[in-house]
């Protein structure tokens, strides 16, 4: 999607940064949604905080808002739902619509289409709980993850190395919405790809402290370290093109990003698309704008610029 380019804040009209809200990822959205607003109103927008889809709804249907800046983070902001309630008051937003952001919060069907587009992505199986255990497990073997299929930012995320470790890896992704995911394990480099329009942004490599890039790793940790370009030459030209494909099949569209896996002997695999990234000191796709010379300012900007192309439908 090639972005609209404007240069005076008075186009985008008043500007609703909708954050927080109610999803597992609450915290992290605050957290993006104040650093977002304080990046737009350094620019000269006219953008104002409002917290959850009903406080959001609301003022829209009074008329307060010309577009929505979505950085609501989890379900009900980033899974088609809030999508199809500004499509149906025709208010324009930032990041994916309807689709793209509702297929793209299923990690099982997301997964089902990159395999059906002969995408690479991990093996699994999805999983209800109280189905036979055992069968599924032994689809994928160890080691495995097991997630939930409707959360982000790692919500609810157990490496598996053994039976012993399974029941309690269960127990905590069964804690969240939805059927839950049990992923083939691809021991090796984990990477990120920004989107933002039709490019790709320069990959990161994540090198966590511990064991996996976790929630503490991602939001709390101060010794995570995040090598951009994370691959040189034909690697990194390849997994951009990659991420831009995955985002393409998703159905998604705007900004967001894509998490893959790269294996020893340098196989790329799909894991998940964000359609709402972090915005936050520790998020991904600022840095990875950082390095190919755009500010966080001006990466606000350009992601409230991506609305524009829903001002005429």
């Amino acid at each position: 999607m090639m972005i609209p380019r404007i240069t005076d804040p008075r186009q985008f009209g008043r500007v609703a940064v909708a954050y927080g809200g109610t999803s597992a990822e609450r915290e992290v959205s605050l957290d993006s949604g104040r650093n977002v607003l304080e990046a737009l109103r350094a620019r000269g927008v006219d953008a104002h905080p409002v917290d959850g889809i009903p406080a959001l709804l609301d003022a829209l249907r009074a008329g307060h808002y010309a577009r929505v800046f979505n950085i609501l983070h989890g379900r009900g902001g980033e899974d088609g739902m809030l999508q199809g309630a500004l499509d149906a008051l025709r208010v324009p937003y930032t990041g994916s619509g309807i689709l793209g952001s509702a297929l793209a919060m299923d990690k099982v069907r997301t997964k089902q289409v990159w395999q059906a587009l002969r995408l690479p992505t991990p093996a699994y199986v999805a999983y209800q709980p109280g189905h036979d255990l055992a069968a599924a497990i032994a689809a994928i073997g160890y080691p495995a993850i097991v997630k939930p299929s409707h959360e982000g930012s790692s919500v609810g995320i157990t490496r598996v190395f053994s039976a012993a470790d399974l029941p309690a890896a269960i127990e905590l992704a069964a804690r969240h919405d939805g059927e839950l995911l049990i992923e083939s394990l691809v021991v090796g480099a984990e990477l990120t790809i920004g989107i933002l329009g039709d490019e790709a942004l320069p990959s990161i490599r994540i090198v966590p402290k511990g064991a996996f890039y976790d929630y503490h790793a991602k939001y709390v940790a101060e010794d995570t370290e995040y090598l951009c370009p994370g691959l040189d030459g034909a690697a990194e030209t390849a997994i951009r093109a990659l991420a831009l494909a995955a985002f393409d099949a998703a159905g998604c569209s705007g900004w967001g990003r894509v998490d893959v896996m790269r294996d020893a002997q340098g196989n790329n695999f799909l894991l998940e698309v964000n359609t709402t990234p972090g915005m936050t000191s520790h998020s991904l796709v600022p840095k990875a704008a950082r390095a190919a010379g755009i500010d966080f300012e001006s990466l606000c900007w350009h992601i409230l610029e991506t609305s524009l192309s829903r001002d005429v439908r």
